[in-house]
């Protein structure tokens, strides 16, 4: 985390910093990042001492241009209405559906430690007239934005563009009207039905006041607009808004030569994919921001953003895969580094601010979070499915002390996100059923050098100083064992599966087996290997 305390190093005087969304649809967890990053700066610099406020908004008179969650019936009649005057498609839960779907993603910030000083919602700001200044300022120099579009954008609008949408008094759209004239009180507009291929304007046209949310300022220039009433002086943007002659430069020149301020400083981060696509809120694609939490603990979290520095894309894909186990273990395994433990693998930069940055609390003890005692997720996640077993005692045992308050606190927190996981993004071989009646039936496939290592694993698991405690143990047992007989690791792990599962595969070997009885575990090897006297199929 070097990088936002740089940044926190190299600004004076007070800083308001700031993002804002528009609620086009179900928020994926992707959109998270931003938040997270702003909290982060936030945090950084307040911990230098420099006032700060954290601002969030929602860009909610923006046209609705997405019709994935709309009704059939709805789509003719709202495709291109602003989002705000859209009503909720879940019910009556909410205003309408931009609140539904904002207020879903903001009630996710508290949660995960992030807490902004305001909220505000555009369709309040330009119903009480705050915007209204900047509306006549646009206008009034709208051949100077014209030329920012022009040069910036490489954007060629008529001469008599000018940069506002009025929301049509006919049939209540924005995305489908334009305004050609304005006279220094009232513009004409005309409501398109071909503007945009997304909505089908009515084809009314009038004179208009285009104040008091009766209009909203095209996107560039009612972000710059946000920065000047807010006093913006830092704003996070995502990489497809930050390209050469994209949205911000072209918000940065209006704030210049428009608006007359300077821009506030930009941190550019890049996407969260899934499986090499940029997760999209208008699109459906990726897993919703609120369903996330609900499985993945806030503090890992926020981790999976701010391990990579905010210009690194992260790839994510939570379903049918080990994505959240490794998450678990590497936050982990910075707790390990920062509590002084050895490591393995190489560390990011700055790994004691990450694992800091991670936690909740910024006042936390961090040293004493790092040295805690915490259980594996994927060893928890076998314990979990394994019946009879006192979860408390056997985490209690592995740690061979009484656990702290912190420390059952943590336990139940990944007991209930393996729960969750278990119910929803684990893959097939992270699920288990271990028969400790008899022996798979698979079993019998196996060939002699297979068992003739089974057999040996048992030996030395019955060493005098007692069988392995932990996945990593176990984990390392097995590959001593395979190396000394040279029997592939592939072949070694299939060999276990199918003793104990009755399948090729599974989840991690060592964890499978710490998760088990070390009796049982001999037990099942030796009968595994054929050896007489032993449980037979």
């Amino acid at each position: 985390m070097d990088w936002a305390d740089e940044l926190a190093a190299s600004v004076d005087g007070p800083q308001v910093v700031n993002d804002s969304k528009t609620p086009s649809g179900t928020v994926h967890v992707g959109s998270l990042r931003g938040p997270v990053i702003l909290d982060v700066i936030a945090r950084a610099l307040r911990a230098r001492g420099t006032t700060t406020s954290l601002l969030y908004g929602v860009d909610d008179l923006d046209p609705m241009d997405a019709q994935a969650l709309l009704t059939p019936d709805a789509i003719e009649h709202e495709m291109g209405r602003p989002l705000a005057h859209v009503p909720d498609q879940a019910g009556d839960c909410h205003a309408s559906y931009a609140r539904h779907h904002a207020q879903t993603f903001i009630d996710t910030f508290a949660g995960l430690g992030i807490h902004p000083d305001r909220y505000y919602w555009m369709s309040d700001l330009y119903a009480a007239g705050t915007v209204d200044p900047y509306i006549r300022t646009a206008l009034d120099r709208a051949e100077a934005v014209r030329a920012i579009y022009r040069r910036v954008a490489n954007v060629q609008h008529p001469a008599d563009w000018h940069p506002l949408q009025v929301v049509c008094e006919s049939c209540a759209k924005v995305g489908t009207t334009i305004v050609t004239r304005w006279d220094g009180e009232r513009v004409f507009y005309e409501c398109r039905p071909n503007l945009v291929t997304w909505a089908r304007g009515c084809g009314h046209a009038g004179l208009v006041r285009p104040f008091g949310g009766r209009a909203k300022l095209g996107w560039n220039l009612e972000w710059a607009a946000q920065w000047s009433i807010f006093g913006v002086t830092i704003e996070p943007s995502g990489k497809d808004l930050s390209t050469a002659g994209g949205s911000r430069d072209r918000a940065d020149a209006i704030a210049r030569e428009v608006f007359e301020r300077e821009p506030p400083l930009n941190v550019p981060y890049e996407f969260l994919n899934i499986g090499g696509r940029k997760m999209s809120t208008s699109k459906g694609l990726g897993v919703a921001a609120h369903e996330i939490v609900r499985v993945v603990p806030p503090e890992q979290l926020r981790l999976l953003f701010l391990r990579p520095r905010p210009q690194t894309a992260i790839e994510f894909d939570p379903s049918g895969s080990d994505a959240i186990p490794r998450l678990f273990d590497e936050f982990d395994r910075l707790a390990d580094a920062t509590a002084g433990r050895p490591v393995r693998g190489e560390l990011p930069a700055g790994h004691e601010s990450v694992f800091r940055y991670s936690l909740l609390d910024p006042q936390a003890d961090v040293a004493g979070i790092a040295a805690a005692f915490r259980p594996a997720f994927g060893h928890l996640a076998l314990l979990r499915q394994i019946p009879g077993v006192d979860i408390d005692a056997r985490i209690e045992a592995e740690k061979g002390a009484p656990l702290t308050p912190l420390e059952v606190a943590t336990l139940r927190e990944r007991a209930a996100a393996a729960d969750a996981w278990l119910a929803t993004f684990a893959p097939d071989k992270a699920r288990i059923a271990v028969n400790r009646e008899r022996l798979p039936d698979e079993a019998e496939a196996l060939a002699s050098d297979q068992r003739a290592w089974l057999a040996r694993l048992a030996a030395a698991a019955l060493d005098p100083n007692g069988p392995p405690r932990s996945g990593d143990a176990w984990q390392a047992l097995i590959f001593a064992t395979a190396t000394d007989l040279g029997l592939a690791a592939g072949r070694a792990f299939a060999a276990l599966y199918l003793a104990f599962l009755g399948r090729p595969n599974g989840p991690r070997a060592g964890w499978l087996l710490a998760s088990l009885e070390a009796s049982f575990v001999v037990e099942r090897l030796r009968a595994a290997a054929g050896e007489p006297g032993k449980e037979t199929s």
